[in-house]
């Protein structure tokens, strides 16, 4: 079995990437890795994966709530 993977670490390169072709070797390095996972690690990286997701787009909102002072009832 894989390890945790380091989604953030591709995440914050690719938002710090100075051109569109550095952003697109970045996914491209991630889709070879993606690639030659075996099956079952594919199914564990894909389970990281969308719980990093998760992760930031709950963070992305608490910053917007925030932002506009929006709160939940």
């Amino acid at each position: 079995m894989m390890g945790k993977f380091d989604f953030k670490k591709y995440h914050v390169t690719a938002m710090n990437a100075s051109s569109e072709s550095e952003k697109l070797e970045i996914n491209n390095e991630l889709k070879d890795y993606y690639n030659a996972l075996g099956e079952s690690d594919k199914v564990v990286f894909n389970e990281e994966l969308q719980s990093f997701l998760i992760k930031e787009m709950a963070k992305i909102k608490s910053v917007y709530d925030g932002a506009t002072g929006q709160t939940e009832n």
